[in-house]
């Protein structure tokens, strides 16, 4: 028996839709049923028989910070548990809250697989929990994460969920974890990195150079079901199919939406400018702000990463991200 938490997301979506073509007995989580008829809309990419697939999730409504609906979820036992959920966030009023969802939840999560005996627990944290380049060094799993005024609220939180799953290792239970970099998928154009698809296909002008690492949504969920069923545990994987700037990830969505590419660059003092504008005008207005201070950081900084561990233990293949986003294009525009 398998569970997934954070069914109704990206990358717990599209695991579930692989998981369904090859197990019969799988349990996902879900906070409002509105969620679910995303991770339905997920399956239609891949087939017209989506209905039959999708009927085998057995749905439980739960929150991973909430124990009394836990205990229902975990009234059943499970062979693996793949945890996918979390809070994602650059605002700084999110901090607290993070810390509870991705640390405290995780915790939650790994204590009942740890007292129901899961045989392996999955886990899908970011890059942003991994550790810091030494002198523009390609990072890779080594590299020792270092607590300082840069570090924001979600690296710490997904960081912190870490050493959560880490101290289930210590109790005896197996346990994987990946390190995706961005992570470009079909579904949910609207929030994350969906965004940059919706966006640029509204006529986005703008763009910085900063570089990070990028991945299709499907090579995260492959990973994962080949870790769980491999006899590779106590180990962490980054994952990334390539680095990139935005720029050039910018452009290739366009190009691949056959809208105008955004043209104008940014400077670092643009957006220091912009980020601070926009906090104010959250004051008055109440609403979610567009920029943030990490996220206009973020989005000058160059980052760079290896994902060869995975490659030698799994001899596992990347999708090229320029045919990742020419899918994910395709799919926007259906």
């Amino acid at each position: 028996m398998i569970l997934v938490t954070g069914g109704t997301g990206l990358v717990g979506s599209h695991l579930l839709y692989f998981l369904t073509k090859e197990n019969d007995d799988i349990t996902a989580i879900y906070r409002s049923k509105e969620k679910i008829t995303a991770t339905k809309k997920v399956f239609s990419y891949y087939t017209e028989n989506y209905n039959e697939l999708f009927d085998k999730i057995h749905w439980i409504q739960a929150d991973i910070i909430d124990i009394p609906s836990l205990e229902k979820v975990f009234s059943k036992s499970y062979t693996y548990v793949y945890h996918c959920a979390a809070l994602v966030s650059f605002d700084p009023k999110d901090y607290q809250k993070m810390r509870k969802v991705n640390i405290e939840g995780t915790a939650n999560l790994v204590n009942f697989s740890i007292e129901n005996t899961v045989k392996k627990f999955c886990f899908v944290s970011s890059i942003a929990a991994v550790g810091d380049a030494i002198n523009n060094e390609i990072v890779n799993e080594e590299n020792e994460w270092v607590d300082t005024k840069d570090k924001h609220g979600y690296a710490i939180s997904k960081y912190g969920a870490e050493m959560e799953v880490w101290r289930g290792s210590q109790e005896n239970m197996d346990v994987v974890i990946v390190n995706p970099g961005v992570i470009l998928g079909s579904g949910f154009f609207h929030e994350g990195s969906g965004k940059m698809f919706s966006q640029i296909q509204k006529g986005l002008k703008f763009y910085t150079e900063g570089i990070t690492g990028f991945v299709g949504v499907k090579d995260v969920v492959k990973s994962l079901i080949m870790l769980a069923n491999s006899n590779t545990i106590n180990e962490r994987f980054i994952l990334i199919s390539e680095n990139k700037s935005f720029k050039e990830i910018f452009q290739s969505i366009a190009k691949n939406l056959n809208v105008k590419e955004p043209k104008i660059k940014i400077s670092k003092l643009v957006t220091s400018v912009a980020w601070r504008i926009d906090w104010f005008l959250t004051l008055i207005t109440g609403k979610q702000p567009f920029l943030t201070k990490n996220s206009a950081r973020s989005a000058h900084n160059k980052e760079y990463y290896s994902s060869q561990k995975i490659i030698d233990t799994l001899d596992f293949g990347f999708e090229p991200i320029e045919k990742v986003i020419e899918d994910v294009c395709n799919d926007y525009l259906k």
